[in-house]
């Protein structure tokens, strides 16, 4: 058998290490689960699903939904609908309301796609007060004296309250709102309207969730007739 030179051996011995190399980093590549510098875009008709380790229906679906539609729902891994944003008609074209469900499928939040707003929940609404004013609200007291009071709970950090005031011809007077036993807004003679927003609350994480107070105050400053008081708007919202 003829000597092969030693240079082609240990070539040989080389190219078979960087072969063995060569497969390894190809079995051991890291998984490919992560995005860096870029995105991900899914188009023609594609979507994407999640779904939980036993199957069933997905947690998280987006794209194509049906037809020409392309929609959007999360699940929780009950497999009941937490939101949705689709119409269902397999048009490309059409409004699609945006809904979120309770955990027993019902529907408690939606978008009116008609004319904009809100379809759900139905809103309370103030019914028309007693234009009256011998039957508002009204104290001959000389001190501050609760004249009305409301509760409710505390969803939203700020409040915003119009309210009339009145006096008896030759009585003067002041009107207030306390919240919590505080003093909220700015006292007004009787007479004036009292329209103020503001937080209500300086430690709005402490109240959330629990009963609100409101008070409306009112005193005789001089004279023998009344002050009277009467709200006639007052809704919660986010912060100004």
């Amino acid at each position: 058998m003829p000597q092969l030179p030693e240079d082609i051996i240990d070539r040989l011995t080389q190219l078979e290490r960087r072969i063995q190399q060569l497969s390894t980093a190809v079995n051991t590549r890291p998984a490919l689960n992560r995005i860096s510098g870029g995105g991900v875009e899914i188009t023609d008709g594609g979507y994407l699903n999640v779904r939980p380790p036993d199957g069933g229906p997905a947690v998280f679906s987006v794209g194509r939904w049906s037809d020409q539609e392309y929609g959007v729902a999360i699940r929780r891994q009950t497999g009941s609908l937490a939101l949705t944003l689709y119409n269902g008609d397999g048009t490309s074209t059409s409004q699609q309301p945006l809904r979120i469900y309770d955990a027993y499928g019902r529907e408690i939040v939606s978008d009116d796609i008609d004319t904009g707003g809100i379809a759900k929940p139905w809103l309370n609404m103030l019914p028309p007060q007693d234009a009256t004013t011998s039957r508002w609200p009204q104290t001959k007291a000389t001190s501050y004296t609760t004249v009305a009071m409301s509760y409710n709970i505390v969803w939203q950090p700020v409040m915003r309250l119009l309210m009339n005031t009145r006096a008896d011809s030759g009585t003067t007077g002041s009107v207030r709102v306390q919240v919590n036993g505080s003093p909220w807004g700015s006292t007004v003679s009787a007479g004036s309207g009292f329209d103020f927003t503001g937080a209500i609350s300086t430690n709005f994480p402490a109240v959330y969730g629990t009963l609100l107070k409101v008070e409306i105050q009112a005193l005789v400053s001089t004279g023998t007739g009344s002050v009277y008081a009467q709200p006639v708007l007052m809704y919660g919202r986010q912060t100004v």
